[in-house]
């Protein structure tokens, strides 16, 4: 479980396969020098395991319904979010955030109003029902809060210290994004 808080970026390299797995490899964050094999690390809101730690590198398998679902294999040398689960006595200063990926889609538009920036992001027909204005979404990891919805696109705002401390910064027109419906939205749906 995660909460949406990035707490690192770090730029991302994808590797040959290793059987039927492609991997992914990460730079060791600074301030983390307890990470563990078997440890969770979400990237760009993906839950991923840690398979290998060597050299100050640690490798993710990326299998096929990962790399169907995300944007994981589109980033070879591009930064990517990084949030470590969230421990049991941990502060939970933003949504539950389970790291699994429900879609990608493309951002329509990204523009900077005042201090904050407005991005408005295509809303795949198939999960509109889970987007509520004032509700809460995992855009590449990062918590927000749906602020405008239409049919077709959904629109976040991002605040200056949220733009400096992600990848949502490197974003324009025609990126695409994890999107990570609201946990509760899915389990109303199902009762």
């Amino acid at each position: 479980m995660f909460t949406g808080l990035i707490e690192q970026v770090a730029p991302a390299r994808l590797l040959g396969n290793i059987g039927e797995a492609r991997q992914l490899a990460i730079s060791a964050p600074a301030g983390w020098p307890d990470l563990q094999a078997g440890e969770s690390i979400a990237i760009n809101g993906c839950c991923l395991t840690i398979a290998t730690l060597s050299a100050g590198k640690i490798i993710f398998d990326l299998l096929e319904e990962t790399l169907a679902r995300t944007n994981l294999g589109t980033l070879d040398g591009s930064l990517v979010n990084l949030e470590r689960a969230l421990p049991a006595n941990g502060r939970l200063g933003g949504h539950f955030v389970q790291g699994h990926i429900d879609c990608t889609a493309r951002v329509l538009r990204l523009q900077q109003e005042g201090a904050d920036f407005r991005l408005e992001i295509d809303l795949p027909n198939d999960f509109a029902r889970y987007v509520a204005p004032k509700g809460s979404i995992a855009v590449n990891g990062v918590s927000l809060t749906i602020a405008e919805r239409t049919q077709q696109s959904f629109v976040v705002w991002i605040i200056p210290h949220t733009w400096e401390k992600t990848n949502l910064r490197l974003l324009g027109a025609g990126a695409l994004v994890n999107l990570e419906f609201d946990i509760l939205a899915k389990y109303v749906e199902q009762f």
